[in-house]
């Protein structure tokens, strides 16, 4: 439903904090089984940091992470927006502000949500202004150095 040229999807959403909410749950379920995630966290993160920032979602304290990366535990700030709650990294105020919650309750489930894919990103792409062609780094031939001729030395000359 998304030309390459356009910045929107062809059922206009509005941009209510529902509609919001359901398309950062549709990309951070994408996300998590995506080839390259980087981009669908990014859209997520930015996403729920201006919801809270317009006070259209709300922080509720600290999970420990289901998955913690090189150490014994890691936590997690559980934001809340609309039906929806979803999880952050934490900022190092969210440490002293946020209650800590324990462990995740693994019961908790999020609504079901029915926006494809590209209208969720289409939509919190329009909500931030974060555009996917700008962040995404160039193939790795046009990063590569062009060839350069070997310069060959007598042994012992420095160069």
């Amino acid at each position: 439903m998304l030309n390459h040229d356009q910045s929107y999807p062809r059922t206009k959403l509005n941009l209510t904090i529902e509609n919001l909410s359901q398309a950062v749950f549709i990309v951070n379920r994408h996300a998590k089984t995506a080839i390259n995630p980087k981009f669908l966290y990014k859209l997520k993160q930015e996403s729920l940091k201006k919801l809270i920032d317009e006070g259209k979602a709300r922080k509720i304290g600290l999970h420990f992470s289901g998955h913690p990366r090189n150490s014994q535990q890691q936590s997690d700030v559980l934001v809340e927006c609309g039906k929806y709650t979803f999880h952050i990294p934490p900022t190092k105020s969210d440490f002293q502000d946020l209650p800590h919650l324990g462990k995740l309750d693994g019961s908790v489930r999020n609504p079901k949500a029915h926006i494809s894919l590209n209208a969720a990103k289409a939509l919190l792409q329009s909500y931030t202004g974060i555009s996917e062609w700008e962040n995404q780094t160039s193939s790795p031939r046009t990063n590569q150095r062009t060839y350069q001729k070997p310069i060959f030395k007598k042994l012992g000359e420095r160069y």
